[in-house]
């Protein structure tokens, strides 16, 4: 079987290592350099590095022998997940979602539908600021009277570090890690630098979610969580699996 797997998740690469153990031929797709690094180093996964639309991807999928297309970005890349699904339709491949459970509601953590709506909703609030949503809508926290509190947390990459110097941030502010993170880890940087409020998108377990909320919890900090842009449909990695070996 071969198989067009774009990745950005715990969980595709998991499943990449999956396919490959059993055997199966994966194309392995990342956004950025760093994110090729992250998946499986094997011989039947090739990486493919660089952000892609939907003709790209749909020249992609036409010039290879591809049996499904695997949707494994993150939750919140909607746009990409939508031209990879068109694209798919178009080059006569079949789409599979690949999805994360998030995280069930809770009457002490704040929600914001988006970025900018979030970084609206710090301008009202005191006290430092733990930005663990990454770097792609930093800019939305780079306002006066917001930007000189927040402390990002981004991936240990050049593009990542320089974004954040662009905006103005404090060098001294900015944390360059992989996570995801334990839960006394983000404890001990919340106390660190005193942070009020950690923004966390509702990423689920593998994102680092719970460990963030316990740590918020512990400190006494509010969680201001970003909430998915829409309930998506899909197969969980154990269903993704399942349904791969009944296939081939």
């Amino acid at each position: 079987m071969e198989i067009l797997l774009f990745g950005g998740t715990t969980e595709g690469r998991m499943l990449a290592q999956w396919l490959d153990e059993r055997g199966d031929k994966v194309t392995y797709c990342a956004a950025t350099e760093y994110g090729g690094t992250l998946a499986p180093e094997t011989e039947g996964v090739t990486v493919h590095v660089g952000r892609l639309d939907q003709a790209g991807m749909t020249a992609l999928l036409a010039a290879g022998h591809f049996d499904y297309a695997v949707d494994a970005t993150h939750p919140y890349a909607s746009v990409v997940s939508a031209n990879l699904k068109a694209a798919a339709g178009e080059a006569g491949v079949p789409y599979l979602r690949l999805v994360r459970e998030g995280p069930p509601e809770d009457e002490g953590w704040i929600h914001a539908p988006d970025a900018k709506t979030a970084a609206e909703m710090l301008l009202d609030m005191e006290g430092n600021v733990l930005l663990t949503t990454g770097s792609k809508e930093l800019d939305c926290y780079a306002v006066p009277g917001l930007r000189e509190r927040v402390f990002p947390r981004v991936l240990p990459a050049p593009d990542s570090l320089n974004r954040c110097l662009e905006l103005g941030f404090p060098p001294a502010h900015i944390i360059c890690m992989q996570g995801p993170f334990s839960k006394e880890l983000n404890t001990a940087m919340m106390e660190q630098f005193n942070i009020s409020v950690m923004v966390t998108k509702a990423s689920g377990g593998t994102g680092g979610f719970w460990e963030k909320a316990a740590a918020a919890r512990d400190v006494g900090a509010a969680l201001l969580v970003i909430d998915r842009p829409c309930r998506e449909t899909g197969l969980s990695l154990e269903e993704m699996e399942e349904f791969l070996s009944r296939a081939f």
